[in-house]
């Protein structure tokens, strides 16, 4: 038996690894951005409404296809997903390098975003670390996402100076490749039996009835979509309000993401811990919409909005962290892909819908209009996220593979066995309250 609050070598090696697959994925989706409209205005048959359909079709395609993929997962395994989910984007990639107009642009990102292998990835990941551990996993994959987007920053418009913005296309192309071999070397693969087994479409149902999961799923949406929101308007204010051309804006995000990571990073560990669940997110919730607030008016002195955008940040990276880690321990079994594929589904409507929103919004209720829907939101969700019971009973530990799988499943209070036959590990997850780590553990060694 093992026991220790350490990260086992197989959870450090599978957060490191899928940290790694985010990060090339994401480099791939968000390098074009800053460059996406400008090369597609080039193409023929352009049009405004058609150019922000080009940057929007991913999103979208995102979260239409997260669930079933998701669900798949559960039903098929999650590599077999995730392979499939990357030569998808790889192939959109390639159809966008080589796109001459720009209906096949749009074609080409939805095609891209057609590759949704983020439930998958997210659920591999809670299948290969403890609940005790699960925090730290997905705060590492996390920090990699926003890790990805400040690169971006940087590298998008560096690359396409270079490359063109096909050379970007045909880059992402070779980094889905990358990931998929990293996902067949790197990464361990589970094998999970649950006791929870129910088919896909009544886990999908329990998932999308059960108020814990809404609650979170809710948050996810509310988050994506305010960070979407604010970089309509964050732009304009870095180049009016301090000056900087466009290419310098990552003077300003570099920085104080990084300061914000470093004050998030001892938080994100106490969540759960010293840190009730439900304080942690209702707080957090509540600044970042405050700072939202003050980032969307926008016509502040250069200190506040400074504050304001590192506050976000913040509170932004715990909360990036903290919901799927909480939503990995609330979905047990057969649960965890439908439940991953719905959030990740939210979080993608969320930055499809604060796009539109944040513009249609400003233009109709103006920026401080705007800003106090955004506070009433704000509000709502923070009264939500403190009024559900998010805590969980159910802990894990880790024991030898040599344990018979049968007999711990039939143990009361066992809710589910994850083999890492890499590691020669077994985590079984149980209720406290109907068994003990001391009675799975002379369990395990007797067989």
């Amino acid at each position: 038996m093992y026991q220790s609050d350490k990260m086992l070598a197989s959870e450090r090696r599978a957060a490191l690894s899928l940290a790694l697959v985010y990060v090339f994925r994401m480099l791939g989706l968000f390098m074009v951005l800053p460059v996406l409209a400008l090369y597609a205005d080039s193409l023929s048959e352009a049009t405004p409404a058609l150019l922000g359909l080009a940057v929007g079709a991913y999103g979208l395609t995102q979260a239409i296809l997260q669930i079933p993929f998701g669900m798949l997962s559960d039903r098929i395994g999650r590599k077999p997903v995730i392979y499939f989910g990357l030569a998808l984007f790889a192939t959109g990639s390639v159809f966008a390098a080589l796109s001459d107009n720009v209906y096949a642009l749009i074609a080409a990102r939805a095609l891209q975003g057609a590759g949704a292998i983020a439930a998958a990835v997210m659920a591999l990941a809670s299948d290969l670390s403890r609940d005790s551990q699960r925090t730290k996993v997905m705060a590492i994959i996390g920090a990699s996402i926003g890790a990805s987007f400040l690169l971006s920053l940087v590298l998008g418009p560096l690359l396409s100076a270079w490359t063109g913005v096909t050379g970007l296309f045909w880059l992402t192309a070779g980094l889905a490749a990358i990931s998929a071999g990293i996902i067949l070397f790197a990464v361990p693969t589970p094998s999970v039996r649950s006791n929870d087994r129910r088919v896909a479409s009544l886990a999908l149902k329990q998932v999308l009835l059960d108020k814990r999961l809404m609650a979170l799923n809710i948050s996810v949406l509310l988050l994506h979509a305010l960070l979407t929101a604010i970089f309509v308007s964050v732009p304009f204010v870095l180049r009016d309000l301090l000056g900087l051309a466009v290419a310098q804006h990552w003077w300003v995000y570099l920085p104080l993401m990084t300061v914000s990571l470093l004050l998030a990073a001892p938080l994100i560990m106490r969540v759960g811990k010293s840190i009730p669940v439900r304080m942690a997110l209702s707080l957090s919730a509540l600044l970042v919409v405050l700072a939202a607030a003050l980032l969307i008016v926008g016509s502040v002195a250069v200190p506040l909005f400074l504050a304001a955008l590192t506050i976000f940040f913040l509170a932004f990276n715990v909360l990036e962290a903290s919901l799927p880690a909480q939503l990995s321990k609330l979905a047990m079994g057969g649960q965890k892909g439908a439940a991953l594929g719905v959030y990740s589904s939210s979080q993608f409507f969320g930055a499809f819908l604060g796009g539109v929103a944040g513009g249609v919004g400003a233009e109709l209720l103006g920026a401080t209009g705007l800003a106090a829907v955004v506070l009433g939101l704000g509000v709502l969700w923070a009264v939500l996220l403190h009024s559900v019971a998010l805590e969980t009973n159910l802990k894990s530990m880790a024991v030898n593979l040599t344990a018979d799988i049968n007999v711990l499943l039939a143990l009361p209070g066992v809710k589910e066995v994850s083999v890492v036959e890499a590691e020669g590990l077994s985590y079984v997850w149980f209720d406290p309250e109907i068994t003990n780590e001391a009675e799975i553990s002379v369990n395990a060694q007797k067989l």
